[in-house]
């Protein structure tokens, strides 16, 4: 169940510093439960610093984060978030259908239908053909929709991805953004999506700005 307004994930008066360096000053942040939201602004602009603080520095579903054990956050981001990032992060020892099926051995599922699991996504994200090949072995591609199959694994309820195109050619962006959103919306998986390329932000449902470490979103009273 979501909060009395309606929004899964609230942030009010985020407030971050990197040493006399503002990041954030008093950012608000709202999400809806199956919403795709796109954070855009340019370098500098405190765009991923958002992204960030949102993983662990909120309101969910009505609960406090920060009033959480380190535990509890630990296991909530390994059921309920999913995290997708600009250059895939992939375990290189790991094959990449163990990369998939990692979150779930991690929250105690047996190997072989964690495998299985993993295998049905990798076949939804149309990279079937690499499961048994470590990320060393395939493209930039190939690799940040593996990474995409990792995140939805588990079927989370909030996904965040950060610049997940910005180390891909247009053509691989745009396919891995088609994949990502179609799926989130099949199974109703919210996205908070890091963006500078108004092409990627395209495939949101809303776009919020920042910039000076200021949150712009016409839509969302703070």
């Amino acid at each position: 169940m979501s909060d009395a307004k309606g929004a899964l994930l609230r942030a009010n008066g985020l407030d971050k510093s990197y040493g006399p360096t503002a990041a954030l000053t008093g950012a608000d942040f709202s999400l809806r439960a199956g919403e795709v939201v796109a954070v855009m602004g340019p370098s500098g602009s405190g765009k991923s610093t958002l992204l960030h603080c949102l993983a662990g520095t909120i309101h969910y579903d009505g609960r406090e984060l920060t009033a959480m054990s380190d535990a509890r956050r630990s296991a909530l981001r390994r059921s309920d978030f999913g995290f997708v990032f600009q250059f895939g992060q992939l375990v290189p020892e790991l094959t990449c259908v163990e990369n998939v099926a990692l979150p779930l051995r991690l929250n105690g599922e047996r190997r072989r239908a964690a495998e299985q699991r993993a295998r049905d996504w990798l076949t939804r994200l149309e990279v079937e053909d690499v499961a048994g090949k470590r990320p060393g072995e395939i493209s930039g591609g190939q690799g940040q929709r593996v990474a995409v199959a990792r995140a939805l694994v588990t079927a989370p309820r909030v996904i965040f991805a950060d610049e997940p195109t910005g180390a891909l050619d247009s053509l691989n962006g745009e396919r891995v953004m088609s994949l990502l959103t179609d799926a989130s919306r099949d199974t109703g998986a919210a996205v908070v999506l890091v963006t500078h390329e108004a092409r990627v932000a395209a495939y949101s449902d809303r776009e919020i700005v920042v910039r000076d470490g200021s949150v712009r979103d016409t839509e969302w009273a703070a």
